[in-house]
């Protein structure tokens, strides 16, 4: 999720210690962590890592949901009128649309109206009548994108109507910091943008970069590995925001057609693709479908490479083109 924080200046440049090895850049934008790591040469590297982070702090003044200058606050905060957007805010909303559709109904941008009433930090459930008289507004459809390169709009067809890109932005950032990072002449690079990993060429030496899944009992540890040269990893897990109320799990994916937490077989589901974006947008997806439904459906997608279930046993199930 895309919330408001404070904007840190502060950012940790690490040199690579063995002449070969990687140079680190770490910061906090889009209330998390991004680590990037990257081979080659001082002087291409750390210039490449400034203009990174710079970019990050253009996209979290777009794409927030809670600061009130961005792009996705001002249009939330429209009343159903037009606002001027950026260039990649279109192309973000635009893209996420596509994932809106495609989703066989779990996924849905504008399910923010009812995500605002659940607070899974503090463990409190949204009042059954609030959803309820809420549930109208969510309509991917009602979204309505216009205006050329430049001069572009975004609209709510529905006053009331609240966008989240939270299941989407990452994996766009992702990708354009990969793509980033090579124009600036980085070849070799591995990024982690709070769990949207993008790798690019992989080490210098021909080996790949080695992506861990987590264990969802003990997220200190990990199951297994991703070996990926070029492309990305996304894992989406029910256990990274849920609470339980006299034993009954409720998780932060949320049911679009009842604003209810999903219930599902899933508790993380790992998306191996060329492009973050693909593996953002149908992560949500896999998970609301079940391990069964989500073999078939990440096979019927050929943006997907793998998809990997992790079950309530810890077991790993694979799809693969």
């Amino acid at each position: 999720m895309l919330d408001a924080i404070p904007l840190e200046d502060k950012v940790d440049y690490l040199r690579g210690k063995d002449p070969q090895g990687p140079h680190q850049c770490t910061f906090y934008a889009f209330n998390t962590e991004v680590a990037l790591s990257a081979y080659g040469e001082e002087r291409a590297v750390f210039p490449a890592f400034s203009q990174a982070v710079e970019a990050c702090r253009r996209y979290e003044r777009l794409f927030s949901r809670t600061l009130p200058h961005s792009d996705v606050s001002r249009l939330n905060a429209a009343g159903g009128a037009a606002v001027a957007i950026a260039d990649e805010t279109y192309e973000l909303l635009q893209g996420s649309l596509r994932y809106c559709e495609q989703s066989l109904g779990w996924f849905d941008i504008t399910v923010g109206a009812l995500t605002s009433l659940w607070d899974f930090q503090r463990g409190v459930m949204a009042d059954a009548d609030e959803l309820r008289e809420r549930l109208g507004l969510v309509d991917w459809r009602r979204v309505e994108l216009g205006g050329e390169p430049g001069a572009r709009t975004a609209r709510l067809g529905m006053p009331g109507a609240m966008v989240d890109v939270g299941g989407t932005a990452k994996g766009w950032i992702a990708d354009r910091l990969g793509e980033l990072l090579r124009d600036c002449g980085v070849m070799h690079f591995i990024i982690n943008l709070g769990g949207n990993v993008v790798v690019g060429g992989g080490k210098p030496d021909g080996s790949p970069f080695a992506v861990g899944i987590r264990n969802p009992r003990d997220t200190s540890k990990i199951l297994g590995a991703v070996n990926l040269t070029d492309g990305s990893v996304v894992t989406s897990g029910l256990y990274e925001r849920c609470f339980e109320i006299n034993g009954k799990r409720y998780c932060h994916i949320l049911d679009p057609r009842t604003g209810m937490p999903i219930q599902t077989d899933v508790e993380s589901a790992t998306v191996v693709a060329a492009k973050s974006f693909d593996c953002d947008g149908f992560s949500t997806t896999l998970c609301a479908l079940g391990i069964e439904g989500g073999i078939e459906f990440a096979k019927s997608r050929p943006e997907i490479a793998v998809a990997i279930f992790v079950d309530g046993q810890n077991r790993l199930f694979y799809s693969t083109q």
